[in-house]
């Protein structure tokens, strides 16, 4: 089975950073993209950022500037790394994987998710 395991979550006050990892694990192949989502309370899940193995990324508005979105391709590993974190980037942060191939087939894998609280 593949696992997403987030790491990196915390309280941190405006203005801070902080840097969120997301190791795959299991049976794989490959995976394209991976990326992070995030879902404030009684909010719809949103996405954040996205990068392909190949290294294009994109990003919501709303980050642009301020958070990095990387990866190491032999770890299965993804990285967000947020900085002048606001109020309302407060949220779960999830890490996803909407392509992994493995000897089974294709899987879209979401991590258990990580709180990132930013206090004002």
């Amino acid at each position: 089975q593949v696992q997403l395991v987030e790491s990196g979550g915390g309280l941190v006050q405006a203005g801070g950073s902080l840097r969120l990892s997301c190791a795959a694990s299991g049976s794989i192949f490959s995976i394209n993209t991976m990326g992070w989502y995030r879902q404030a309370p009684g909010k719809q899940r949103d996405l954040v950022a996205t990068i392909t193995s190949g290294g294009n990324t994109n990003y919501a508005d709303s980050v642009k500037g301020r958070f990095t979105i990387s990866r190491d391709n032999a770890k299965n590993t993804v990285y967000l790394q947020m900085n002048s974190l606001k109020p309302e980037d407060t949220a779960v942060y999830y890490c996803n994987a909407p392509l992994v191939v493995t000897p089974k087939g294709f899987l879209e894998v979401w991590g258990q998710g990580t709180l990132v609280t930013v206090s004002s």
